[in-house]
């Protein structure tokens, strides 16, 4: 077998009664990285909203976990429900299985109305440019926040062989892929894909019209995990030969490109 890129050997560490888990550190580490840049990013064009970002994300990140959650268990019941599995286990979100699109859903909607119930005591503008402050380190914390894919063995593709495909371990290998070693590390194509929207985000003209960031973040974001969901091996819905998440981030492209062009035409 040729050079590849390892599967870490452990997933986390003790503090005393205390079990530290990688991922865990990962999303922390992005979420943290997220609202120092959203906030910096707030404060240049609105100062007078301090704190603001803290205070919002006080009640979107638990909403966003949440949501991620729900959407990973709904669209893989079999994990939970089906035969040999443990309904508990959709507590254990150390183990990995947020659904991106139900975290930034939920996660959205509840910034959203306290975004609108404090944004009239601040003299605040509308939540559009608040999303659109907020939308580079989204990006940045996903793309962070994959690595705590690689450290549970996990969010891989089809078998590969190449310089930079991943090794992974036996016990973590999907039924039928037990003879092959290096896989498709489809967590690193994500979290490059999003570190390069972030930076498209940060270069973004200021002149684009309120709420045009993050709309274009959903965009790229979209185009890039429908052909990362295609390589991947994990269980999940499928029809007519589409995975489940290849139809939201599709829906969601489209949904999100059109109405950018359409806020992109007002613009100019």
């Amino acid at each position: 077998m040729r050079s590849a890129i390892p599967t870490p050997t452990i997933s986390a560490f003790e503090i005393g009664p205390l079990t530290i888990h990688f991922y865990a550190l990962c999303i922390i580490a992005g979420v943290a990285l997220a609202i120092w840049l959203g906030n910096r990013r707030f404060l240049t064009s609105f100062p007078q909203g301090v704190g603001v970002v803290a205070d919002v994300a006080v009640f979107a990140i638990p909403a966003g976990v949440i949501g991620g959650r729900l959407y990973h268990v709904v669209t893989s019941p079999d994990n939970y429900f089906g035969a040999n599995s443990r309904a508990l286990d959709i507590f254990k979100i150390w183990n990995g299985g947020l659904g991106i699109w139900g975290a930034i859903a939920l996660g959205s909607v509840v910034a959203f109305f306290y975004y609108k119930r404090i944004a009239s005591a601040k003299d605040l503008p509308s939540f559009a440019y608040f999303a659109d402050a907020l939308a580079p380190g989204i990006a940045i914390a996903q793309a962070i926040g994959r690595w705590g894919n690689w450290f549970n063995a996990e969010l891989f593709g089809r078998p590969l062989d190449a310089p930079w495909a991943l090794s992974i371990p036996l016990q973590s290998r999907p039924a039928g892929y037990e003879n092959f070693e290096t896989f498709h590390p489809a967590f690193l194509y994500e979290s490059l894909w999003c570190f390069l929207i972030a930076a498209v985000l940060l270069a973004a003209r200021k002149r684009l019209a309120p709420g045009s960031i993050f709309l274009l973040y959903i965009t790229l974001y979209c185009f890039g995990r429908f052909f990362f969901e295609a390589i991947r091996i994990d269980s999940a819905q499928s029809f007519a030969g589409l995975r489940l998440n290849q139809y939201v981030a599709g829906l969601l492209f489209l949904g999100a490109g059109a109405a950018f062009l359409k806020f992109y035409r007002r613009t100019r």
